[in-house]
């Protein structure tokens, strides 16, 4: 901070020590010299200077001349015949593109001898290419001064220094009567006049102290505006132009911790003269750390109108734009230029050729074909190279062919040809809409389901007839197929059917009739292709199979429930107890006692198999203790059936009683001894047939 503190203090007296003589009007400076530079050339960038001064002060100590706008590495200020300027020594600082013309022994010069020196100032450019226009500032003092803003800019070395301080030192400076503040940079020129161009680099007066992320002007003119709240120049949009311009670097401002004031970049740091955030006192090292602060002079109220600065501009001639013109078939054409200073003309060849007009619009003479013209500017005894403009003439263009009509067979996208004469063509839903489907000499069409017409127009630039050509599309129907399943019943031959009249067959057995028999399964197809002009096929497919054989495994009877179980099961079953109703369940309920039969098919008829059972429900257990409850053990309805016959077993197959219409009942003795609690076996006839039920229940004592 002592570092900084000095440096201040240095400055302070030096503009102090400017303005002591306050009696002593300042010097007032003219000059003219707005020219035309011929690149590779040396040109004096003053025509007339004068330097008004007071009778008392006739001598200084310093002139600067600098490239205040525009200037680039390849510039160059000197000062020639420096033999005729015995007293004034020439030191050219090429970083901020500055001559400074100073005495040689240390004794101030005198205006005159300035004068004639600043008239000896040329400009040169070294590169091959130069382009674009400079100004020129010719002031008295050491500040940078901007013609475009009429301020002055110093920047003010000071390590270490906070920005309030900065800010304060800056409001106390004066120079020749103009206050000072942190400089505010509003545009383009000024940022790289005090960014790029200069010793250092340093704070400004931006801020977003009062509102995080709301970046305002706190200093200067523009510090006043909002009542006092201050110009707001960003707020997180993009980088703009005035008044909301701002250069940030790259990723800045990142508004990390308490960063809420601006800095112009150190020197190497991303983009040159570009913006950071730094906090109050930034890093106390390295490229963030504060090296100084830019002060700005002019623009507050209450300052003096100066003239200690003049300006003059070189502008290299060149060709700015060009706009070629075009016409359909043939007619009068009107080409157009922009110089950046000078004369344009307009030639009818590259090189030589004829002079065919002047200014910055031409119009050809009548013409039927593309014809290119040539453009160039005179400035200050230089001519820039030609540069070509074309007029061209489009054709109006016709269609010459199409490929209507496009048939298909079966919904689909289709595409669409036309070929025009010349350009391309444009592809429309009807004769009259402006909404373009596609361009070019194809076009796919959206997925049709049915008879389309598309209109191709031809154009050549923004030639056309005007009158479109259908091109149609013919969406012919696919005859219907339906994959059918064919079962062979044993050997017999099966017969496949195309199912369609009146096409033209191919089966895959290479028969070309509607049908065909087989004997043997597999998957057959045959190919089915409608009458000309449609000649659409489809593919129908036909799988020939031998079904599962029907095999009844067992009759499970529960009491008038019968289930029918089969040793196999398959979808196209059926099932049935009289032969006549059949259904897709195996189960059946309310069945009558007696002798049933049970039957099941597939429905192609091919297989079937049937079983005959008996629905009786004999008691599963009896208790012959004499307590009137299941004493004996009895079937029901046994007694309907005049030749039943029920034999019962014990564990050995010792036959124990036989029941019959005249013996219904058995009371659980044999040979009049009651027989032990154990199973017993049963098998129950009801006629001669053979059909029997057998099972076995428990006696329980």
């Amino acid at each position: 901070m002592k570092v900084s503190f000095l440096n201040s203090i240095f400055f302070c007296f030096a503009v102090f020590s400017t303005n002591l003589a306050s009696a002593i009007d300042p010097p007032k400076i003219t000059a003219t010299g707005n020219q035309a530079y011929c690149p590779g050339s040396s040109i004096k960038i003053i025509e007339t200077i004068t330097i008004s001064y007071d009778p008392s002060e006739t001598a200084a100590e310093a002139m600067y001349v600098q490239i205040s706008t525009g200037y680039t590495p390849f510039d160059l200020l000197s000062l020639d015949n420096p033999t005729l300027h015995p007293t004034i020594k020439k030191d050219w600082d090429p970083s901020t593109g500055k001559l400074k013309l100073y005495s040689s022994s240390g004794i101030k010069v005198s205006y005159n001898d300035f004068i004639a020196a600043l008239k000896d100032v040329s400009f040169s450019n070294s590169s091959p290419t130069p382009s674009g226009s400079r100004t020129f500032s010719i002031t008295l003092g050491q500040a940078n001064y901007l013609p475009s803003t009429g301020h002055y800019y110093q920047f003010i070395s000071g390590i270490g220094i906070s920005w309030t301080a900065a800010k304060m030192q800056a409001e106390l400076q004066t120079y020749y009567g103009l206050k000072g503040y942190l400089a505010t940079l509003l545009s383009l020129e000024e940022t790289k006049l005090c960014g790029e161009q200069s010793n250092g680099a340093g704070w400004i007066g931006g801020t977003d102290e009062k509102v995080e992320g709301q970046w305002r002007w706190a200093t200067g003119p523009e510090g006043l505006a909002n009542a006092g709240e201050g110009l707001i120049f960003w707020n997180g949009n993009a980088n703009g132009s005035t008044p909301n311009f701002a250069y940030w670097n790259n990723n800045e401002p990142n508004q990390m911790g308490n960063e809420d004031y601006a800095h112009i970049t150190a020197p190497g740091v991303g983009i040159a003269g570009s913006w950071n955030d730094l906090s109050l006192m930034g890093d106390v090292s390295g490229n963030y750390q504060p090296k100084g602060y830019i002060i700005e002079f002019g623009g507050m109220p209450g300052d003096p109108v100066l003239q200690l600065s003049a300006s003059t501009s070189i502008t290299i001639p060149a060709i700015l734009s060009t706009t070629p013109a075009s016409k359909c078939d043939s007619g009068l054409l009107t080409l157009q230029a922009t110089a950046s200073i000078g004369t344009i003309n307009w030639y009818d060849q590259n090189s030589g050729g004829n002079l065919v007009g002047n200014g910055s619009s031409f119009t050809t003479p009548f013409l039927n074909t593309t014809t290119t013209y040539f453009v160039s500017t005179t400035a200050g005894g230089c001519t820039t190279n030609r540069t070509a403009v074309v007029a061209t003439i489009n054709p109006t263009p016709t269609i010459t062919t199409t490929n209507t009509p496009v048939s298909h067979c079966g919904p689909a996208v289709v595409t669409l040809t036309a070929t025009p004469s010349s350009g391309t063509i444009n592809w429309y839903a009807d004769a009259t809409s402006t909404t373009k489907l596609g361009t070019g000499t194809s076009f796919v069409t959206p997925f049709l389901n049915a008879n389309t017409t598309f209109y191709a127009e031809a154009v050549n630039a923004n030639c056309s007839i005007g009158t479109r050509v259908p091109v149609a599309v013919q969406i012919y129907p696919l005859p219907v197929v339906t994959d059918e399943e064919k079962i062979m019943c044993q050997s017999n031959p099966v017969t496949l059917d195309a199912g369609l009249s009146g096409m033209s067959y191919l089966w895959s057995t290479g028969a070309t009739t509607p049908t065909i028999q087989v004997t043997d399964i597999g998957n057959y197809y045959v190919t089915i292709t409608s009458p000309a002009p449609e000649n659409c096929t489809s593919t129908k497919n036909v799988t020939v199979i031998r079904q599962i054989v029907p095999e009844i495994k067992k009759i499970i009877v529960n009491e008038t429930t019968v289930t029918i179980a089969l040793t196999n099961t398959a979808p196209y079953f059926e099932y049935s107890l009289d032969n006549i109703r059949y259904q897709n369940s195996t189960i059946f309920t309310e069945v009558p006692a007696g002798i049933q039969t049970a039957y099941v098919r597939d429905t192609s008829f091919c297989n079937w198999d049937q079983e005959q059972f008996i629905v009786m429900n004999p008691p599963k257990f009896f208790t012959p203790n004499n307590d009137g409850f299941n004493d004996v053990w009895y079937v029901k309805d046994f007694e309907t059936f005049p030749k039943s016959r029920i034999t019962i077993f014990d564990q050995y197959g010792k036959v124990l009683i036989e029941l019959s219409p005249t013996k219904l009942s058995w009371d659980g003795t044999y040979n009049q001894k009651p027989l032990p609690s154990s199973d017993y076996w049963y098998v129950v006839k009801l006629d001669d047939s053979g059909v029997e039920k057998r099972g076995h229940f428990s006696l329980k004592r």
